[in-house]
């Protein structure tokens, strides 16, 4: 998450749909065509995964260069939570994510909130995937969307075409009329939680939070750090759970955020970045580039 590589910044539309079918039979092309198991491209052999691999919980590698055996399915609707979008089969997290959902969809409602609406945690073994996200490898990433939930009865139609909705201006430097000081709260409890490593928010919503904040906050707003997007939504990372082998981030620096670390984010250079050229894009990760583990997730039935 370093500032070397900037994205242009937009108000972000829905994630593309893609057609499972296509994509699956684009899977097995290459599997029919490629030389070994360890010539595959990534995201076609988790995005194809259905289910999880057996066995117990294991985050492998990074948290955009892994897998995840044994992951755990949210469960579709619970106590205070709906998992949204639930074609792309994306609400499997290790066991950690999950218990942290359930703790955070209570604390919502206590900040005022009906409950959550999830969005992507992962797939059923972790990995790239087809489309969207570069991390949500590991089972330890979920995005939380910035919508109050009116109803936790939405059917799996709705859940489809109903989207989150922008808190952020559309000059991307202050939050709009849509934000509330639940949003604050919803957020604090979930960067108070001790398994949280990470919180992501579009820098308006961090310099809200910075000047609403009480004394005595750093502790928990360090935790939130500003990223390009995520104006419809707020994404979550925990750490590894002890004793996994999954790769931690470095620290958080000290303090708040609330410096000229956050001034930057509002410079011209981080609110218009070029475009990124299209010859300098990066190859699809391939089966070997992730840690060896992952090839046994994948193969275990």
């Amino acid at each position: 998450m370093s500032k070397s590589r900037p994205r242009p910044s937009r108000v972000p539309s829905p994630a593309p749909r893609f057609n499972r079918t296509i994509a699956l039979a684009a899977g097995l092309a290459l599997l029919l065509g490629a030389g070994g198991a360890e010539a595959q491209i990534a995201r076609f052999a988790f995005g194809n995964a259905d289910n999880p691999s057996p066995g117990g919980a294991a985050a492998h590698g990074r948290y955009a260069r892994g897998c995840l055996a044994g992951a755990m399915q949210l469960p579709e609707t619970g106590p205070g939570w709906q998992a949204m979008r639930l074609s792309r089969n994306r609400n499997w997290g290790h066991p950690a994510m999950i218990a942290f959902v359930e703790r955070l969809a209570g604390k919502a409602q206590a900040a005022g909130w009906p409950g959550l609406y999830v969005g992507d945690i992962s797939q059923p073994r972790g990995g790239p995937m087809l489309s969207g996200h570069a991390s949500h490898q590991i089972g330890l990433d979920v995005d939380i969307w910035l919508r109050p939930p009116r109803s936790l009865k939405l059917t799996r139609a709705a859940r489809e075409r109903i989207s989150s909705t922008s808190v952020v201006a559309r000059n991307r430097l202050r939050v709009n009329g849509r934000w509330t000081d639940s949003h604050s709260r919803v957020l604090e409890a979930a960067a108070q939680d001790g398994a949280v490593a990470r919180i992501f928010v579009n820098a308006a919503i961090k310099r809200r939070l910075c000047e609403t904040r009480r004394e005595g906050d750093s502790r928990w707003l360090r935790k939130v750090r500003p990223w390009w997007g995520h104006t419809t939504h707020f994404h979550v990372r925990l750490h590894c759970p002890k004793g996994e082998r999954c790769v931690a981030q470095a620290p958080i620096r000290p303090g708040a955020g609330c410096d000229k670390s956050l001034d930057w984010w509002f410079s011209r250079a981080a609110l218009h970045p070029p475009p990124r050229d299209p010859k300098k894009r990066r190859p699809p990760l391939m089966l070997a580039d992730l840690p060896r583990e992952c090839s046994a997730v994948l193969r275990s039935r």
